[in-house]
């Protein structure tokens, strides 16, 4: 069996389980097409309402595609079923990873990508559980494959983490060290990470502890902002943090940031 609409283009063959994606929402550039993100939602939500977000941002160059994450038992939520992009159990540092369910994640984010024209800058960001999918991409990016040891294919020029974490944070270290190419990779990859202070559905200390990790791996270009009072969810101030730096880190034209 397969990963249902992940393998084409991205580096992903066979695996063990079918997965099955939901609706994928496209906002249209507006302007000049420069960049093209895939933006990751929660946990429970759907692309629908990630774009209804990105549409109203001022950035007319960046074409955004939104996916919608398979809806599948969830240990964190006592094996109910919802949209999810992995299993997650706990986000302590000593808890499992779901590794395959990452791994289908990153691939269909990954074949989303593949089709994009050459000239086009592309990136992956996300909220929450979609932020923790874009972190794991990053790794997969900066070691040219996924956790199955599939080849990563897709170059990526920015990555965005709103009150996420990182997944399989604890080997990151020692796998990009390992290897000169995947030092050079995690070295050229901006990263924005932004969490609020008082988030108590995914505390700050995770966005903390994985900046540190991304940082003592080789990324050299993290960037991390807090936002005091501020819960689970995003805030007009840091959308338009995320605007400045995507503007500054694309380079894009035509932007009012």
């Amino acid at each position: 069996m397969s990963y249902s609409n992940s393998s084409m283009g991205s580096g992903s063959r066979t695996a063990r389980r079918t997965i099955e994606f939901g609706r994928t929402y496209v906002v249209r550039p507006k302007g000049k097409h420069q960049a093209t993100i895939v933006w990751l939602h929660g946990l429970g939500d759907n692309g629908s309402s990630s774009s209804q977000l990105l549409e109203s941002l001022p950035l007319p160059n960046i074409k955004w595609i939104c996916p919608t994450a398979p809806t599948r038992p969830v240990a964190i939520l006592g094996g109910f079923p919802c949209t999810a992009w992995f299993d997650a159990g706990d986000l302590t540092e000593d808890g499992p990873d779901d590794v395959e369910g990452l791994d289908a994640s990153a691939a269909h984010i990954a074949n989303l990508l593949s089709t994009e024209p050459a000239d086009i800058k592309l990136g992956i960001g996300g909220f929450s559980m979609g932020a923790a999918t874009a972190l794991y991409s990053a790794t997969c990016f900066s070691q040219g494959k996924y956790g199955n040891g599939y080849p990563y294919q897709i170059n990526l020029k920015a990555i965005i983490g709103l009150s996420g974490w990182l997944p399989c944070s604890r080997s990151l270290r020692s796998k990009i060290e390992g290897s000169n190419e995947a030092a050079r990779r995690a070295a050229s990859l901006p990263i924005l990470l932004c969490h609020g202070k008082c988030d108590d559905v995914v505390p700050y200390k995770h966005g903390e502890r994985s900046t540190n990790a991304l940082t003592s791996a080789g990324f050299r270009y993290v960037g991390f902002k807090i936002y005091d009072g501020i819960g689970h969810y995003t805030v007009p101030k840091e959308m338009d943090d995320v605007c400045n730096w995507l503007n500054s880190r694309l380079v894009l034209e035509g932007s009012r940031f």
